[in-house]
């Protein structure tokens, strides 16, 4: 925003370092003043958190530069730089900085990607598409819909494990299954992490978290 204050709420043009890759879609990593993860946010709304001047300092690479209106005072328009990590001021919002006993929502896509599109049984390596959630101890033995009783399978080890605990079948798991703290389940979230996110998130990820192996694994 320039000192005659127009709003960046416009309309925009844009030059981004990322466009050709990723254009408008690929997201920014918002954080609280003290640096902990909070949420990814699209350009739209990191605009409108700059225009409010909520934004305590950036991190990171030059996401986007984004064009907005001309001010009719100073005849100069406004521009509006990006990165790919901003530190916020106010309220956190970060529900694992506030409530010690969070766990973070289960889905299949954020499962997957927890155990890196690995069956945890046969250790293949399969497209989300291809895998399913597999109940370590089955719900007719007693077992519960919750991160530490369910891995990512692929179809045919599980439907040759079915009822049965992996003992049962003998079967044995590949890694022990895990609930991510909120650091870990805001990467999980990411659907495109560029190199300077995904080393931020790690730096607040647990020394022992599995998922320091699996992206270096990842990237090899």
């Amino acid at each position: 925003m320039d000192a005659a204050g127009d709003s960046v709420e416009c309309d925009f043009a844009l030059f981004a370092p990322h466009s050709a890759t990723h254009g408008l879609s690929q997201m920014v990593l918002r954080t609280d003043v003290a640096g902990m993860p909070l949420e990814w946010i699209d350009y739209r709304e990191a605009a409108r958190i700059y225009h409010q001047e909520q934004v305590a300092y950036t991190c990171g690479s030059l996401l986007y530069r984004l064009y907005g209106g001309v001010s009719s005072v100073s005849g100069r328009r406004t521009v509006l730089e990006v990165n790919s990590i901003i530190a916020t001021v106010g309220h956190t919002g970060n529900p694992g900085n506030t409530r010690h006993d969070y766990v973070p929502p289960l889905n299949n896509e954020t499962l997957f990607r927890r155990d890196a599109y690995l069956c945890m049984y046969c250790a293949g390596r399969f497209p989300g598409r291809e895998l399913s959630r597999d109940h370590v101890r089955p719900f007719s033995q007693g077992g519960h819909d919750v991160w530490t009783n369910v891995v990512a399978a692929c179809r045919r080890c599980n439907n040759a494990k079915a009822w049965r605990t992996p003992e049962q079948a003998k079967m044995q798991l590949i890694a022990v299954p895990f609930t991510p703290t909120y650091a870990e389940y805001i990467f999980l979230k990411g659907r495109r992490v560029l190199a300077d996110q995904m080393e931020y998130l790690q730096a607040h990820f647990p020394r022992s978290s599995p998922l320091h192996d699996r992206i270096a694994h990842w990237l090899s």
